[in-house]
């Protein structure tokens, strides 16, 4: 398939979709977001449960019409070119419909017929993705056999049959192991690596970082878009990690300081928003020394991508890590 000679893989104009209640109201699930896409480039679309993210991919695969707004995908707008934007991406959705009852290798068939693949092609690209996911020893396992982590890669496998040109993730890594994830993102790698385009939504902030660029999706509309390192560089605060025992107490006192201006819990850790790290540290050791906390670790730390979340959306929450628009 010959590519759509465009700079970018997905632009965007205040794209918007409204819904209409059960109530008769309207709800925004969507609002006037612009974004830009290179070709080339894996981009993140992170934001917490309901920030619009599914919303956005479905306008992006021409399955919803937008309400207000355009945008043009592998260069053909979504409304007006549908069938063409479908035969050059590839969409895996948060529910990825495969067939539990066929194996793997007949699953990958399967929608190599959907996708109209002919025989030949199909027998010389099938060998080659059992290898790329690391499924060939398993192609004769039923689906439903696999594990969350296989499923996932079984899903890519079936969405990549047809060599799309974008690729078009719906939180594809939501409910799979630690391991299963990382195995998942050294594909989508390899992908990147051969010039395939990926857009991958998640709420996981480790795989925000993993991303060449990434826009922060909250309540329907992007707070900011940038490189990890662009976006880390927004923040007005300065970041500190504390560890005192007991832990409740010391969470109380440093809540009650004024030269505190946020507190978050990441397991036994308190990530603390102050505007001077340096000149904090030593008053902070002395509120809570004052008040018998035992300090076992206080020290600066580099603001991570959900502490610019966080301060991006006054405190909106996403999903934790395990742990402009260009």
């Amino acid at each position: 398939m010959s590519e759509i000679s465009t700079e970018y893989a997905i632009d965007t104009h205040d794209l918007t979709k409204v819904f209409k209640s059960v109530g008769g109201g309207r709800i925004t699930a969507v609002d006037h977001i612009n974004l830009r896409v290179k070709r080339g480039e894996l981009f993140g679309l992170v934001g917490p449960d309901g920030a619009g993210k599914t919303t956005t991919i479905r306008m992006l695969c021409s399955i919803m019409d937008p309400t207000e707004g355009t945008a043009t995908v592998v260069g053909h707008d979504v409304v007006q070119k549908p069938e063409e934007i479908k035969k050059r991406i590839g969409y895996m959705s948060q529910r990825f419909n495969l067939y539990v009852d066929l194996t793997v290798a007949e699953n990958i068939r399967l929608f190599a017929d959907l996708f109209g693949v002919s025989r030949q092609e199909r027998d010389e690209r099938l060998p080659r993705l059992l290898e790329f996911s690391r499924l060939g020893p398993f192609q004769d396992r039923r689906a439903g056999q696999l594990s969350g982590g296989m499923k996932q890669k079984l899903a890519l496998s079936c969405t990549l049959i047809h060599e799309p040109l974008l690729l078009l993730l719906d939180e594809p890594t939501t409910g799979v192991d630690p391991v299963s994830r990382r195995e998942f993102w050294k594909i989508l790698y390899e992908l990147l690596s051969e010039g395939v385009t990926i857009f991958v939504s998640t709420s996981y902030m480790d795989e925000a970082e993993r991303c060449n660029r990434v826009a922060f999706l909250y309540e329907g509309q992007v707070l900011a878009v940038g490189t990890p390192d662009e976006l880390k560089a927004l923040m007005k605060t300065q970041m500190m990690e504390l560890k005192g025992t007991p832990r409740g107490r010391t969470q109380k006192i440093v809540r009650g300081l004024d030269y505190v201006r946020d507190v978050q819990i990441f397991g036994d850790l308190l990530h603390l928003g102050v505007d001077d790290a340096e000149a904090a540290m030593p008053l902070l050791r002395q509120a809570l020394e004052s008040q018998g906390v035992e300090i076992a670790m206080l020290r600066p730390i580099a603001p991570s991508m959900e502490d610019v979340f966080m301060e991006l959306s006054g405190g909106g929450r996403v999903g934790r890590s395990e742990g402009n628009t260009e």
